[in-house]
């Protein structure tokens, strides 16, 4: 008979923090439990076994058996260490920058599937070294898309009128673009280049491994960086702490 107390799962570490003099809390995103808080027994210790197994940004098989408050890792073993990634401090602050908002906008034991995929193939990505920018760009537009928060992209969201190849605006507090006209009236509204629209678009409506082939100018990263940074600010109703730590590696 199986033992209904203990459960295997695959994990991605998202967040760790200190618990007694040796302990750990992990925070991790699974595909079948969504977010879950899990004790790490002894792994501060350099005697641990399982500390290696569990670092920051790893993706890992776990049994875990389940407790009164928090349920206790009691095996590790690594499936992706992403090795490339965990050694740049660039690539770091774009992780920290894909898991924070993952993290603030997902509630505990929910399960989201594709929002696990595309943790996975977002750190993937980033390990093999394609550009950060418009990974974190695509990942962002698919994450918000499978929480419900997806921005629209094709009709005004204030008159409904589809939007032509022209200078259109975004509004963060109406989740989605403006046409010339609505986009005057409201006044928090960002002005979105045609070529930044298109971009958007694509991102949004093709697989996420497509996005990162793509190459930008400067000047069109940067518009996108602010489109997304208000409307995730706006969603959290707070700047993400990892944005500043972003900047100032990456500037």
């Amino acid at each position: 008979m199986a033992n209904d107390k203990l459960y295997r799962t695959e994990a991605i570490v998202i967040r760790r923090r200190n618990m007694g003099e040796a302990d750990k809390i992990l925070t991790v995103y699974t595909p079948n439990k969504g977010k879950l808080n899990l004790v790490a027994k002894g792994v501060r210790r350099t005697t641990s076994r399982m500390g290696g197994h569990l670092e920051l940004f790893m993706q890992c098989n776990l049994m875990v058996a389940k407790g009164r408050s928090l349920d206790l890792i009691t095996q590790s073993e690594t499936v992706s260490a992403f090795p490339n990634l965990r050694n740049n401090l660039g690539l770091i602050a774009y992780t920290w920058q894909g898991v924070e908002l993952l993290d603030r906008l997902t509630e505990e034991d929910l399960e989201n599937y594709p929002v696990f995929t595309l943790l996975s193939e977002f750190l993937g990505a980033l390990e093999v070294g394609h550009d950060p920018i418009i990974i974190s760009r695509a990942y962002e537009l698919h994450l918000l898309g499978y929480l419900g928060y997806r921005p629209q992209l094709i009709r005004c969201v204030r008159c409904n009128e589809e939007i032509q190849p022209v200078i259109n605006f975004f509004s963060p507090e109406m989740g989605g673009v403006l046409c010339p006209a609505c986009g005057k009236i409201e006044r928090r509204s960002i002005e979105v280049s045609i070529d930044a629209m298109k971009i958007l678009r694509y991102l949004q409506k093709t697989t996420f491994a497509t996005g990162p082939r793509l190459l930008l100018k400067p000047e069109l990263r940067n518009e996108l960086e602010h489109i997304m940074r208000s409307y995730t600010r706006y969603l959290l109703e707070r700047d993400l702490k990892s944005a500043e730590f972003v900047h100032n590696v990456t500037s």
